[in-house]
C-alpha cells in the first residue's frame, strides 16, 4: 500500500472493523475519545458508513454530530470517502451517506449530492433532495 494523504499514517489494518464492532456494541463514548486523540481517524468515516450494520452507521452519524463543532475541518476531509458511497449498491447505504453529508453541512458535499439526485431508488432521491434543501437553507 502506498503512502496517501487520504488515510491515517500506518493505521492497523483492522482499525475500521474494530471501531465498527465497538460502535455496534454501544461503546460510542470510547470511540469519540479515540477520534479526539487521533483526528486522522475521521478519514475512516466512509468505511464506517459502508458497514451493513445500521447501528454502526448510526454511531458514525452520532460521532459526527458530537464532534462537528470542534473537529469540523478534519471531518470535511472525509467528504470524498462518504460521497463515493452515494454509488454503493445498497440503497440504505446511499441514503445514510446523503444524510451524513447533510449533517456535515459543507458545500464540498454538493457535487456528490447533485450527482445522486437521479438515483434509481425513491428513498435515496428523497433523502438527497431533502439534504440539499436543508443545506441550501430552503428546507
Amino acid at each position: 500500500m502506498s503512502d496517501s494523504p487520504d488515510i491515517p499514517k500506518n493505521p492497523p489494518e483492522d482499525m475500521p472493523s474494530m471501531i465498527a464492532d465497538h460502535m455496534e456494541a454501544g461503546f460510542l463514548e470510547n470511540i469519540i475519545d479515540m477520534f479526539k486523540h487521533d483526528s486522522g481517524l475521521f478519514l475512516l468515516l466512509g468505511q464506517l458508513m459502508a458497514d451493513e450494520r445500521g447501528r454502526v452507521r448510526l454511531g458514525a452519524v452520532a460521532l459526527v454530530e458530537e464532534l462537528k463543532e470542534e473537529y469540523g475541518n478534519e471531518i470535511i476531509k472525509a467528504i470524498p470517502h462518504i460521497g463515493k458511497l452515494l454509488k454503493d449498491p445498497a440503497p440504505v447505504i446511499r441514503a445514510d451517506a446523503a444524510y451524513l453529508l447533510g449533517i456535515i453541512g459543507s458545500k464540498d458535499a454538493f457535487p456528490y449530492l447533485t450527482d445522486a439526485l437521479s438515483d434509481e431508488n425513491r428513498l435515496v432521491r428523497q433523502t438527497v433532495s431533502e439534504t440539499i434543501e436543508d443545506m441550501s437553507g430552503t428546507g
